[in-house]
């Protein structure tokens, strides 16, 4: 327990133990803010889990953003924001009584560092005499090594020239340079990518990624990760989505559904009801199965049917009012329902 100190005690400290006093309060304050953290999140899954409605939204914990939104609405409270200038084990494998040599399969293909252990000639000398020793086999073993995250500032220089006679003067020649991944900002492919699957695949919030880097003495705000990961889905991942659309299209049995989500910030009031629609091939195309998500702020029919335009086949959903206007304002798709109200087939 921390020694509590009288009045009078603490006026009888000398100034460097009154700051060595401060600094460990401080540590201790964010030790504790952290820990405080922690606990109210899991206090409120345990009572979202227990009490609250079995939704597809967790409600805000302590900065935590919803699970859908999360990027858009950091990007929009950020505005423009500044971009910043440059200043695993294994799985865990199931335990089982192993087979010989199967910690070697569980290593293979990591990368290795050969670390010998010599004897010193010296050593050897003084311990069996001059020339009464040999060499036996070598013994062997394996330890695997974790290293942290790494950083590396990669600092590009590209040469440039110019002409100084004839045809050519003035002219100037550069370097070949690689393209940046989003115009002007530090961010690179390996970054964004530990971002988004930090966020997507891994489930952890912006905030906490930025806490995590600012341990790693990396200052990075969630703002500028929001922003990065908006402008990459634009960029790159929407024509990836438009050509899985191309592919979906394709099938002749297509299925629909959609789902209310909570969203905290999409221009109207916090707990307002958006909606998150669903589209997928048929189940009995298997082998290059396609799933789209697309999210609307509201259920209205207009947005099934922007999106289904130019698909000829049968689309099967559920006995939704929206659906049935589709068969009569697209030509060539057929509503094939399930059932009245009949949820949950996707």
């Amino acid at each position: 327990m921390a020694k509590k100190y009288a009045p009078d005690e603490l006026n009888d400290l000398s100034r460097q133990e009154l700051i060595l006093l401060v600094t460990s309060m401080q540590e201790q304050m964010e030790q504790l803010n952290a820990n405080m953290e922690k606990l109210i999140e899991q206090i409120s899954i345990a009572n979202q889990q227990r009490f609250g409605r079995h939704s597809e939204r967790l409600d805000v914990i302590d900065g935590q953003l919803d699970l859908f939104n999360e990027a858009e609405a950091l990007s929009e409270e950020a505005g423009n924001a500044l971009e910043p200038s440059i200043d695993e084990v294994l799985p865990q494998q199931t335990k089982r009584k192993k087979k010989p040599g199967t910690r070697d399969a569980d290593l293979s293909g990591l990368p290795e560092e050969s670390i010998i252990h010599s004897v010193p000639e010296e050593k050897l000398i003084e311990h069996f005499g001059e020339g009464c020793y040999r060499k036996l086999p070598e013994e062997s073993y394996k330890r695997l090594r974790y290293t942290p995250a790494s950083w590396t500032v990669e600092l590009h220089t590209v040469e440039v020239y110019v002409g100084t006679d004839g045809l050519r003067q003035d002219e100037f020649l550069r370097g070949d340079r690689p393209a940046d991944l989003l115009r002007n900002s530090i961010v690179t492919p390996s970054l964004e990518a530990a971002i988004l699957n930090g966020k997507y695949v891994n489930s952890i919030p912006l905030y906490r990624m930025e806490k995590e880097f600012q341990r790693n003495g990396v200052y990075i705000s969630r703002q500028n990760m929001a922003n990065w990961t908006i402008l990459c889905a634009e960029r790159y991942f929407r024509p990836v989505y438009d050509r899985l659309k191309e592919e979906l299209f394709k099938y002749h049995v297509t299925q629909a559904d959609e789902t209310p989500v909570k969203v905290i910030n999409d221009g109207r009031g916090a707990g307002s009801i958006s909606y998150m629609w669903v589209h997928r091939s048929g189940e009995y195309y298997k082998e290059r199965p396609v799933v789209l998500y697309e999210y609307q702020k509201t259920h209205h029919h207009r947005h099934p049917e922007e999106f289904y335009k130019g698909f000829t086949g049968i689309l099967v959903t559920d006995g939704l009012a929206q659906y049935h206007l589709l068969e009569d304002n697209l030509e060539g798709l057929v509503n094939a329902m399930l059932g009245p109200c009949k949820k949950g087939f996707l």
